[in-house]
């Protein structure tokens, strides 16, 4: 019930889907000759769009989240296994074509064959089914194993879990499936700005993992006022990070996080 709940919602919270249903609104009441109103609709929508394409609130929402959790700057010589969130590859795609295309968020399997390379005798979990409510798509978990041996990550190093439909599914299943033991190191990527709810929800289901951040979207230093960056790119951010905000908010009131905000 959360899992769909939450997908319906952000259909219609996420910023560009909200705009386009004001635009919408918009014609509606013009018919009505409710011109006040349309105005109001329509001011909202150019609002919406005007903020997420041109200026830098996106990256300004974004910086929090993915400053609060810094790559270590080194890792013990032996760490037990390294669990790869799902969410990098194009599952669409990768059902039709049997293929592993990746995503923005590709780099967390990048971060993974980095890490697998430096630690041969980790294990190698990626944790992700399909997370979309109505689109047919290809789970992480089922396409990764194609992808990480042609990266030259032997077979047998590999554990993958594919029912999962969100992170609170990823942590729970994963621990269930390689059953962590006091003392062992398990080292947990996913894309910077969802690290924060990431580690409050691994924390909360008793399962100890060390950050490892990737797929950054900002640099960081971006200021208040106009985006340096492309319009599509800034609007992107502003619904990633309204996302995650939200994300946030809703996994610490269902009791799924110990925090509002996870900190290191």
């Amino acid at each position: 019930m959360f899992f769909t709940l939450s997908k319906i919602l952000w259909f219609f919270a996420e910023p560009l889907n909200f705009s386009i249903l004001l635009i919408g609104l918009t014609f509606f009441l013009m018919l009505l000759a409710w011109r006040r109103f349309a105005l109001v609709t329509a001011a909202g929508a150019f609002l919406i769009l005007g903020l997420g394409a041109w200026t830098s609130v996106g990256a300004l929402m974004m910086h929090p989240l993915e400053d609060r959790f810094q790559r270590p700057t080194s890792l013990p010589e032996k760490i037990d296994g390294i669990i790869v969130l799902g969410g990098g590859l194009e599952g669409g795609v990768n059902l039709v074509r049997g293929g592993y295309e990746m995503n923005s968020s590709g780099d967390r399997f990048v971060e993974a064959a980095v890490l697998a390379a430096r630690h041969p005798q980790a294990k190698v979990v990626v944790t992700g089914g399909s997370g979309n409510l109505l689109l047919k798509g290809e789970g992480d978990g089922v396409t990764a194993p194609r992808l990480l041996t042609a990266l030259g990550i032997a077979p047998d190093r590999l554990i993958m879990e594919s029912q999962s439909r969100n992170t609170y599914e990823n942590a729970v299943f994963t621990k269930e499936m390689v059953k962590p033991k006091p003392g062992e190191i398990w080292v947990l990527i996913t894309s910077a700005f969802h690290m924060p709810r990431s580690m409050g929800i691994f924390r909360t289901a008793g399962f100890d993992v060390v950050p490892w951040p990737s797929d950054y979207r900002t640099s960081g230093d971006e200021g208040t006022g106009v985006t340096h960056d492309n319009p599509q790119d800034s609007l992107q951010n502003l619904s990633i990070a309204l996302r995650e905000w939200v994300g946030l908010v809703a996994y610490r009131l269902t009791g799924r996080t110990g925090e509002l905000l996870p900190s290191p």
